[in-house]
């Protein structure tokens, strides 16, 4: 596939690796050798978490996965009436690239990316499942961020930059593994946008408890990505379902009752709701996060309620809310959605292009998105392929073979 011929720097906010059946399991503590394990299911292979095998992941090993973009249309318009399962289309077998960071830039050549955040694929499933153990669930993370290290590095050529996973469960453990993966390099951490368990229950990264936390993440000028994970809705949308289960299976076709709450996406209306409400935001206004696979279709109802919230109450705000969010955080857009309101709405300088390359969810063409942007300025569309990503991670637009 020969790159598209664009004159500006492509960079990419949503590039996913998958990982090798080691990454959960190779620095494993010989104490805990059980916690993660891959075991036979007939002729399958799963995971399984604290000896509760998943079905997260159809296919943990990712030897054989949906293609690049198979759902790209099914996201855009399913006129066809297409089933989940059916939009997946015909499996392919994996190639090195999808695993290893020197056959991915190859490959980022060919589809003319020269740079990319890069996000785990199967590590969204560790902190949900281990919710109940705090202290193995910093274990397993920062197992997964050794790997990650090892097998990726943090910044790989100026090119690639995989975010390590931050859980905030023990907060000294948090500053630990903040402290750990900066040392080597990272210039984006991965915090799962939801309620953070603890030992005496759930509760929200934005409350004064986690000052000292995000006080390091401040020191330390790096971005914090939102990006989608399992963040314990199912266990919501179960109860309301009468499943008496805590998995979450997003690749099962899902009821009319789950299609329509997957559409307000309340997780991460939620959390930014709590950055900014719990006052995280205005405690420490340096902070930037970036919401990424989470769409945009939750910003303007949640611009529309801290409008609303403001006017009615401003005199328990420090600060205007919407001014807060629009500092404070940037936004991915899904790739069927409408960017151009976006921009309207917050500013370019606040949208992001991620292609979610390789997920069947994204595009598989990524510069492809150009033309979902077309009609806005130059510089606006600079800005949002790639721009805003290098001036937000604070490196050089990463340049290509």
């Amino acid at each position: 596939m020969a790159p598209r011929s664009i004159n500006f720097p492509v960079f990419d906010a949503d590039n996913h690796m998958y990982e090798t059946t080691d990454a959960f399991t190779k620095f494993l503590p010989p104490e805990y050798k059980k916690l993660i394990q891959y075991v036979q299911v007939g002729k399958r292979t799963k995971i399984a978490v604290n000896g509760r095998v998943s079905e997260y992941i159809p296919n943990p090993t990712f030897e054989v996965v949906a293609a690049p973009g198979a759902q790209e249309e099914y996201f855009k318009g399913n006129v066809e009436g297409k089933s989940r399962t059916e939009s997946l289309g015909a499996p392919i077998r994996s190639p090195e690239a999808f695993f290893s960071p020197e056959p991915r830039l190859k490959l980022m050549d060919e589809l003319g990316i020269q740079g990319c955040v890069m996000w785990p694929t199967l590590a969204s499933l560790l902190e949900e499942r281990l919710r109940d153990d705090p202290r193995a669930t910093h274990v397993a993370v920062h197992a997964l961020n050794q790997w990650m290290y090892e097998h990726w590095s943090f910044n790989y050529q100026d090119r690639i930059f995989p975010a390590p996973v931050i859980t905030l469960p023990i907060v000294e453990k948090a500053i630990e593994e903040l402290e750990w993966v900066v040392e080597r390099g990272a210039r984006i951490i991965l915090i799962r946008p939801a309620p953070v368990p603890g030992f005496e229950g759930e509760r929200s990264m934005a409350l004064p408890e986690f000052d000292p936390f995000w006080q390091k993440v401040v020191e330390a000028d790096i971005t914090v990505g939102l990006h989608a994970s399992d963040d314990g809705f199912a266990r919501y949308t179960n109860r309301w379902e009468g499943i008496h289960t805590r998995e979450f299976l997003p690749f099962k076709d899902m009821t009319p009752f789950t299609t329509i709450l997957m559409h307000q996406s309340r997780g991460i209306f939620d959390m930014s709701a709590s950055l900014i409400g719990h006052g995280l935001c205005t405690r420490f206004p340096q902070l930037r996060f970036a919401p990424v696979e989470n769409g945009s279709g939750w910003v303007r109802p949640l611009i529309d309620a801290l409008q609303s919230a403001y006017a009615t109450s401003p005199q328990i705000f420090e600060e205007d809310p919407v001014e807060v969010f629009k500092r404070n955080v940037w936004v991915h857009p899904f790739h069927e959605e409408d960017p151009k309101g976006l921009v309207e709405l917050l500013g370019a300088d606040r949208v992001l292009f991620g292609s979610d390359f390789p997920h069947p969810e994204g595009l598989a063409d990524p510069v492809s998105y150009v033309d979902e942007i077309a009609g806005l300025g130059h510089d606006d569309i600079v800005k949002i392929m790639g721009g805003n990503l290098a001036r937000l991670l604070k490196v050089a637009a990463p340049v290509g073979a």
